[in-house]
């Protein structure tokens, strides 16, 4: 937890950036948990994922998914949508406007699917029927032959960061090429 206010702007989005990076490996941090609005048809759809990466650089986000959600269609059809999450301990939200590319395989899927597979993760991407579909009974269903995982990659391209705190709310927004304070 940052002990005072940041005043400049660089050093709060490397704080933004920094605290992303603590959330991809802190299953306690407020930030790993985070919620992924994308379109369907003319709706809003939402749903809760795990950021799994952070990267500075790039300013990439990852998390994975089964192939076959609803989001993963979505995403297809229109690879905008928005991340927002909240910290308790910082006080701080962030909503990130992202680009989204779905890989499903390639080495780099691979890769995290070696390490997924041998966690009780796996089980979420090794079920018979896709996400959402009906079942005869709340019992868990049969796994499938095969694993259906995706690797989702969300291109930060503006972060709206917001700070609620006893002196005063504020507000700031980073782009490619501009950041700025604004009204909370």
């Amino acid at each position: 937890m940052l002990s005072s206010r940041i005043e400049s702007l660089h050093i709060l989005e490397a704080a933004c950036w920094q605290e992303l990076e603590k959330a991809a490996t802190d299953p306690a941090h407020g930030w790993r948990l985070m919620t992924l609005a994308t379109v369907q048809g003319d709706e809003a759809d939402a749903r809760s994922v795990v950021l799994r990466e952070a990267r500075r650089g790039p300013q990439e986000l990852l998390f994975y998914s089964d192939a076959r959600a609803a989001k993963v269609r979505q995403i297809g059809q229109q690879p905008k949508g928005t991340l927002v999450m909240w910290s308790k301990a910082l006080s701080w939200q962030l909503r990130l406007r992202v680009a989204m590319t779905v890989a499903t395989d390639g080495p780099d899927v691979a890769s995290r699917w070696a390490q997924v597979r041998l966690t009780r993760s796996a089980a979420d991407y090794l079920a018979g029927a896709a996400p959402g579909s009906e079942l005869p009974s709340p019992l868990v269903p049969e796994r499938a032959a095969r694993e259906h995982f995706a690797v989702i990659t969300a291109r930060v391209l503006s972060i709206d960061w917001t700070e609620l705190h006893v002196d005063g709310h504020r507000r700031a927004i980073f782009s490619a090429d501009h950041a700025t304070w604004a009204q909370p």
